[in-house]
C-alpha cells in the first residue's frame, strides 16, 4: 500500500504544492513522508499484532465497567503519544498543522492493520474537530483540547431504539438546568433524558473521560418537542462530570451503559445502547444555537463519512494483500496446454480455409502443479481486488485533497472544492463500503476453503468490513442525499463542475493512443448518467423520482471511479514500470468488466422503472 500512497500523494495529488501555502510553509514532502513512516511502523507493530485479539475477546461487562483486552489501552496510548489524535491542528494547539490528505493516508496504516482499535481515533479525532469549529473557547480548551491529546475520547450520539437514521423522529429531551442556565463557563447548562443506540465508543475504561456529543430535543413553551429536525440541537455530554477549569470532579454524569451490542465484526470498538437521565437528568451543555444541532453534526458526519470510505478501503487492500500473497505461494492445478486424445477443445479456421481445426487441450499430470496466480481466474479476482481498493483510496485521498483546497486555497478554487465536496461525499463513502467488501469477498474466493476459516485473516476482513455500508448513513440514505439533496444543489452546480473536470480528463485522454478507447467510453458513461440525472429531474412526485436512488448511487459511483482510473492512467502514460502497469491493468479490467454494469444501473433509473415502489406489501 505504502509504494500507492506514495504515487497518489506525490505524482497525482502533487501534495508538495501545498507547501507553498502559508499554512503548510513549514512542511516538505520529507516531512510527508517522516509521518508515513512513523505511522506504518507504529500500526505494524502496535495494532496489526491485536486485531485478531479483540476480535476473539469482545468487549463485556463484568458487572462494574466494560472490559477490553488491556493491550488495546497500550496501544491507543502510543498511538496518542505520537500525536496524531492533533495531526491537523494548529501548532499553537498542539498539533502538526498536516494538510488533511496527509493525515488520511497515514491513517489508512492504522484502518489496515486494526479497524477495532482505530475506530476510537476516528470518533475522538471528528468530535475534537466539530469542537474546534463550533464550540466556544471555554469548550475548546475543556473538551477538545483533552482529545487532541488522547487523554479523553469522544462518541457522536445520534440514533435511538425507535429512530435509528430518521433523526427528526429522536426523542431524547433537553430541559434548561435551573433559572442561570445560560451563564455557566463551559456553555448553556441543560438536563438531558432519553436513549442513545448504536453508540461506537460510548462505555469503556480506556480514557478517564468520554466526551459524547449528543443529538436531542429543546422542548417548547407548552413542553412538547418540535416536530421534525427543526427542534434538534447538539450537546456535550461528558460521562465524568467537570468544572469550569476542565479538572474532572470525581462524580459521574447521569449516563448510564445500558446494554453492550454483540457485533458480526469489528468487535474492538464497544458499541453500546446508552440512556441518558435515569437520575434526574445527565448534565450536557449546548454546542452552537439552539435548533442548529444537525448543522453542527454533519461537520463530525460528513468527515466521518469520508473516515468510514477510507476504513472499508484499507480493510479491501488489506484482503487484497493477503490474496496476492496467498496466490503467489499457494500451488494447485497444472496450465492448460495443446495435448491431444482430450475431451475439452477449442477451434479456429485453418490457413487454408478448409472449415474449423480443432486443437485439443489438458493438462499434463505429470507436470509439477503452478502458483494459483497462474490461473486467469484467480488473476480476474485479483485484479478485480486491485481495482476496487486501490481505486477507491484515489477517490478517499482525492476527497481529502478537496478539504485542504477548501481550506487554504484562493476563494474561487475552494468554492468550487466545498462543492465537490459536498456531491463526492456520499460516493466517498458508500463506493468503497460496496466494493471493497466486494473485495473481501474475493479474497476468500483466492484462498479458497481455508478463507471460510479463522485460520486465515481474510474472513474478520469481510466481517470487519460489513459494517461499513450500515453505519453513517446506510445506502440508502446515501443514495438519497445524493439524487434528492447534493445533484440539485444550487441549480446542480456541483454535477457540471464534476463533469467538466471529467470531461477535462477525457480530453487529456483522447490525446493519447492508448487511452483513446477508455475515453471514449466513459464520455458515453457520463452521457448516460446525465440523461438518467435528467429523467429523474422531468418532475415525477418526489417519491417516484427517487424510487431508484441506490441504482442512480451505484451507476454514479461506477462513472467516478471510471473518471478516477482514467485520471490516473492520464499520469502514468508512457510509464512501463512494475507500479505503472500494475495500474495500467487495472484500469483496463475497471474499464472492460466494471464500467459496463453502470449501464444497467442507469438504464432503471432512465426508465423510470417503478417496480420497487408499487409492488404491494402482500406480496412478500
Amino acid at each position: 500500500m505504502r509504494a500507492t500512497l506514495d504515487f497518489l500523494l506525490n505524482e497525482w495529488l502533487d501534495v508538495e504544492a501545498l507547501t507553498q501555502r502559508p499554512r503548510f510553509a513549514d512542511h516538505s514532502t520529507e516531512t510527508f513522508a517522516s509521518v508515513l513512516d512513523m505511522s506504518e511502523r507504529l500500526a505494524a507493530t502496535e495494532f496489526a499484532p491485536l486485531n485478531r485479539l479483540v476480535d476473539t475477546q469482545e468487549p463485556h461487562f463484568d458487572g462494574e465497567r466494560v472490559v477490553l483486552p488491556r493491550e488495546t489501552h497500550g496501544a491507543l496510548a502510543k498511538y496518542a503519544a505520537s500525536g496524531m489524535f492533533a495531526a491537523t491542528q494548529d501548532e499553537a494547539m498542539g498539533g502538526m498543522q498536516l494538510p488533511f490528505v496527509v493525515e488520511m493516508a497515514a491513517s489508512a496504516f492504522f484502518y489496515k492493520a486494526s479497524i477495532g482499535i482505530s475506530s476510537y481515533a476516528v470518533l475522538t479525532t471528528a468530535n475534537a474537530n466539530l469542537l474546534m469549529v463550533h464550540g466556544t473557547e471555554r469548550q475548546k480548551q475543556v473538551f477538545a483540547v483533552q482529545q487532541l491529546a488522547g487523554r479523553w475520547f469522544g462518541t457522536m450520539c445520534l440514533s435511538e431504539p425507535q429512530a435509528g437514521s430518521s433523526l427528526s423522529d429522536i426523542a431524547t429531551r433537553a430541559v434548561p438546568d435551573g433559572a442561570g442556565f445560560e451563564d455557566d463557563a463551559l456553555g448553556a447548562r441543560y438536563r438531558l433524558t432519553g436513549n442513545k443506540m448504536w453508540i461506537s465508543g460510548g462505555d469503556h475504561e480506556i480514557t478517564e473521560n468520554i466526551v459524547h456529543l449528543v443529538l436531542a430535543k429543546i422542548p417548547g413553551p407548552d413542553g412538547k418537542l418540535v416536530p421534525g429536525t427543526r427542534g434538534i440541537s447538539l450537546f456535550i455530554v461528558p460521562k465524568m462530570r467537570v468544572n469550569a477549569e476542565g479538572a474532572l470532579t470525581g462524580e459521574r454524569n447521569d449516563v448510564a451503559l445500558a446494554g453492550l451490542n454483540h457485533k458480526l465484526g469489528n468487535r474492538g470498538t464497544t458499541n453500546c445502547l446508552l440512556n441518558f437521565g435515569e437520575h434526574g437528568g445527565a448534565a450536557g451543555y449546548r454546542v452552537g444555537a439552539p435548533g442548529e444541532g444537525l448543522r453542527c453534526m454533519f461537520h463530525m458526519m460528513n468527515e466521518a463519512r469520508i473516515r468510514i470510505g477510507l476504513g472499508a478501503t484499507a480493510l479491501g487492500m488489506a484482503g487484497y494483500e493477503a490474496s496476492v500473497e496467498y496466490a503467489n505461494t499457494r500451488t494447485q492445478g497444472r496450465r492448460m496446454s495443446a495435448a491431444p486424445g482430450h475431451s475439452q477443445a477449442s477451434s479456429h479456421r485453418s490457413p487454408q480455409g478448409e472449415g474449423p481445426q480443432v486443437t485439443t487441450t489438458g493438462k499434463d499430470a505429470g507436470a509439477p502443479p503452478v502458483a494459483i496466480i497462474g490461473h486467469a481466474d484467480v488473476r480476474r479476482m485479483l485484479l478485480a481486488q486491485k481495482a476496487y481498493a486501490e481505486g477507491a483510496l484515489a477517490l478517499a485521498l482525492y476527497s481529502a485533497r478537496l478539504v485542504d483546497e477548501q481550506h487554504t486555497g484562493d476563494p474561487a478554487a475552494a468554492k468550487d472544492a466545498a462543492l465537490l465536496l459536498e456531491l463526492l461525499t456520499p460516493i466517498a463513502k458508500s463506493w468503497p463500503s460496496e466494493w471493497c467488501l466486494e473485495a473481501n469477498s474475493l479474497a476468500i474466493q483466492v484462498h479458497g476453503g481455508y478463507g471460510y476459516t479463522r485460520d486465515f485473516a481474510v474472513e474478520q476482513y469481510w466481517r470487519d468490513n460489513r459494517l461499513n455500508m450500515i453505519h453513517e448513513g446506510t445506502h440508502g440514505v446515501q443514495a438519497l442525499d445524493l439524487l434528492g439533496r447534493k445533484v440539485p444543489m444550487e441549480g446542480g452546480a456541483a454535477l457540471r463542475l464534476l463533469l467538466a473536470r471529467i470531461q477535462h480528463t477525457v480530453t487529456r485522454a483522447t490525446e493519447l493512443d492508448t487511452l483513446r478507447g477508455p475515453a471514449a467510453h466513459l464520455a458515453a458513461a457520463v452521457a448516460r448518467l446525465e440523461h438518467a440525472t435528467q429523467a429523474c429531474q422531468a418532475g415525477a412526485p418526489p417519491e417516484e423520482a427517487l424510487a431508484n436512488a441506490v441504482p442512480y448511487l451505484q451507476g454514479f459511483g461506477h462513472v467516478v471511479l471510471a473518471w478516477v482510473w482514467l485520471d490516473i492512467a492520464v499520469q502514468l502514460d508512457g510509464r512501463t514500470d512494475a507500479l505503472a502497469r500494475g495500474k495500467q491493468f487495472a484500469m483496463r479490467y475497471f474499464f472492460a468488466h466494471e464500467l459496463p454494469k453502470a449501464d444497467a444501473w442507469l438504464a432503471v433509473v432512465a426508465s423510470n422503472d417503478l417496480t420497487c415502489l408499487h409492488v404491494p406489501v402482500d406480496c412478500f
